[in-house]
């Protein structure tokens, strides 16, 4: 599983933020075992509020990627929600595909 964190519109990934969002993701791998890749993209909404987004892509083999999206104030906690996010949708799919398979 590659994880690749991206910051756009001049942020900088620092080693904190990469360390938090990588160690984050990781649990994400035992909802689903075909994660390919994960993309994480933050980036400031309004420089004048300090108000960030997160946006999270994770790649499923032979499903449509996952999407999450979450905003806020502090970057640590969207991005904590996003992945919160991504941990419900990886859960309902795997769910939905333990009733079908019966």
């Amino acid at each position: 599983m590659r994880i690749n964190v991206v910051g756009l519109h001049g942020i900088e990934v620092t080693d904190a933020i990469r360390n938090h969002a990588e160690s984050k993701t990781k649990k994400l791998d035992k909802f689903n075992d075909f994660i390919q890749q994960i993309d994480i993209k933050f980036w400031k909404e309004n420089t004048a509020k300090e108000s960030y987004s997160v946006e999270i892509a994770v790649d499923v083999i032979n499903h449509p990627d996952f999407l999450a999206k979450a905003d806020g104030h502090d970057l640590y906690l969207v991005i904590d929600d996003a992945i919160a996010k991504a941990v419900r949708q990886l859960n309902d799919h795997r769910e939905k595909l333990k009733v079908t398979s019966r």
